[in-house]
């Protein structure tokens, strides 16, 4: 089947499964992972049916979208296998998902361009002004807290305690979203990285301005 065919019914797929996700994790945070694939896709070469598959699949079942439990494998591969995608290939879309998770920076590393470019674009829509909207979101959608001053952030030794971990929303951007700049692997991701990561700390210093809690 022509890629742009499989991506209609992907596109199709994930509207009715996630279109009414208040996590931050619905589809149209799917589409701007992949707009921000198509820009890396300008700089660095790789192959693109890969990369845009792997985009618009890497949170279909995420464990945060599944009460802890990764329904990855069990979701994309029957969906790829349908729209006639070979065992082989399928398998190198399901390795490039798993390679894109943050884990708590327990992650295993992209070991593909492919793993990589797609790992940058899923980070990219964690930062700037959507990562912080997403962020909240998040928060909000799991009951946590937006802010406690009692409460610091943690540096998680495991991939299993960052996953089980409930503190409040503004941790969030010590524990991860102020790291991600740092942990971008292409050149154009870095940049573009670089920009949203200044709207985060301007926005963190007034958010501590507002609450009267500057240090």
């Amino acid at each position: 089947m022509e890629l742009e065919k499989s991506i209609q019914i992907i596109q199709t797929y994930i509207k009715k499964k996630l279109f009414e996700d208040n996590s931050g994790h619905n589809y149209w945070h799917m589409e701007r992972v992949v707009t921000n694939a198509e820009k890396i896709l300008l700089y660095e070469p790789a192959d693109r049916s890969k990369v845009l598959l792997a985009a618009w699949l890497h949170d279909i079942g995420d464990y945060k979208l599944h009460n802890g439990i990764d329904r990855t494998e069990e979701t994309v591969y029957p969906l790829l296998s349908s729209l006639g995608y070979e065992d082989t290939y399928i398998k190198s879309i399901l390795k490039i998902i798993q390679e894109v998770s943050y884990k708590g920076g327990h992650n295993t590393p992209p070991s593909t361009i492919e793993a990589k470019i797609v790992q940058d674009a899923d980070r990219l829509d964690a930062i700037g002004a959507i990562g912080i909207a997403r962020a909240f979101a998040y928060g909000g959608s799991k009951g946590r807290a937006l802010f406690n001053p009692e409460e610091k952030p943690m540096e998680y030794t495991e991939s299993s305690s960052y996953q089980k971990n409930t503190s409040c929303t503004i941790n969030h951007f010590y524990e991860k979203l102020l790291k991600l700049k740092d942990l971008m692997n292409t050149d154009i991701a870095k940049e573009m990285a670089r920009e949203r990561h200044r709207f985060m700390e301007k926005f963190l210093k007034e958010f501590y301005k507002e609450t009267g809690t500057e240090t």
